[in-house]
């Protein structure tokens, strides 16, 4: 488990973040934000005050990062890409999250590395990993302007034999359910949104077609909403082109294995986050991930790979 519990004891009465500045070498901002998520404990109680004090014994909940051997498909001197695989999440989504790759990330180059963009727990492919603060502000910034170009594959249903450029408004449901409200939708109040598809295979024997996914805009989910929204949903998808209540216990984690590949007719999502092109630094660059996607594909709908 990457988050322990540390006992610590301050021999003095002193501000807790000071504490931690001194002992465990964080920033003074580090600090007080870890103190304000509740890392800090003091006779079991959750210190709440980012200017509290500490003296005697504390407890002190800390991320140690854990590698399970995951390394980078490309390095620089400010940021890595990782080609990350179908089912790791990200992110820890709480100090419960087992493994995330930002495990690999920290475990590597150090706590000041970070994940400067989000892909889906279950779409694979490139993700792009800050190696210091300063790189963290610059790629972010570079996400946010829309700077850095990303490029999708996936393999849809049904025989897409032209380009589409896919313009429909995204939004994200509003509902007491938090579990609910991840699902979006297309909705002429949503967010403007764009993707640009562009069919490379159609294989008959499955009636499916392999293309590349060119999002314009940034929204959640925005590729799978997109595509099925054109009546070619992704395969595997086990939200979009799904009834409502398989969904939600899909992502309430009440679905087996053997229903959801069922009711979907692959083990994942078959969509993979393929390429990425920036400038940093005045040095452009395009990094093209190197799984064989198809394979993965096929393999994903328990079929035999075609040669």
């Amino acid at each position: 488990m990457p988050f322990v519990v540390k006992k610590l004891h301050a021999p003095t009465k002193q501000k807790a973040f000071l504490f931690l500045m001194k002992e465990l070498g964080y920033t003074q901002k580090e600090a007080q934000r870890l103190i304000a998520k509740g890392r800090v404990f003091v006779e079991g109680n959750v210190m709440d005050n980012q200017a509290g004090f500490v003296e005697g014994d504390f407890e002190f909940v800390c991320f140690e990062p854990l590698s399970k051997g995951l390394t980078p498909t490309f390095v620089a001197n400010d940021f890595a890409i990782y080609d990350k695989p179908s089912g790791l999440i990200v992110h820890p989504q709480n100090r419960y999250t087992p493994y995330s790759l930002n495990d690999e990330i920290k475990h590597r180059f150090g706590q000041d590395a970070n994940i400067t963009h989000r892909i889906d727990q279950e779409t694979s492919g490139l993700v792009l990993a800050a190696r210091n603060k300063t790189s963290e502000r610059v790629l972010k910034m570079m996400f946010e302007e829309r700077e850095i170009t990303k490029h999708y594959l996936a393999l849809v249903r049904g025989k897409l034999d032209h380009p589409i450029d896919i313009r429909e408004p995204l939004l994200r449901r509003e509902d007491q359910s938090s579990i609910v409200r991840m699902i979006v939708r297309v909705h002429p109040e949503g967010k403007p949104s764009r993707t640009f598809i562009t069919p490379l295979e159609y294989f008959p024997d499955i009636d499916a077609t392999l293309v590349e996914a060119s999002p314009l805009t940034g929204r959640q989910h925005q590729i799978r909403v997109h595509l099925f929204h054109v009546k070619h949903p992704i395969i595997g998808d086990p939200i979009y082109g799904q009834n409502e209540t398989d969904a939600v216990r899909f992502l309430d984690k009440e679905m087996g294995e053997e229903e959801r590949f069922k009711n979907t007719g692959a083990t994942r999502l078959l969509l993979h986050a393929y390429s990425l092109e920036f400038e940093y630094g005045s040095n452009p660059y395009r990094i093209v991930s190197r799984e064989d996607f198809v394979r993965e594909c096929f393999e994903a709908m328990k079929l035999t790979p075609p040669l």
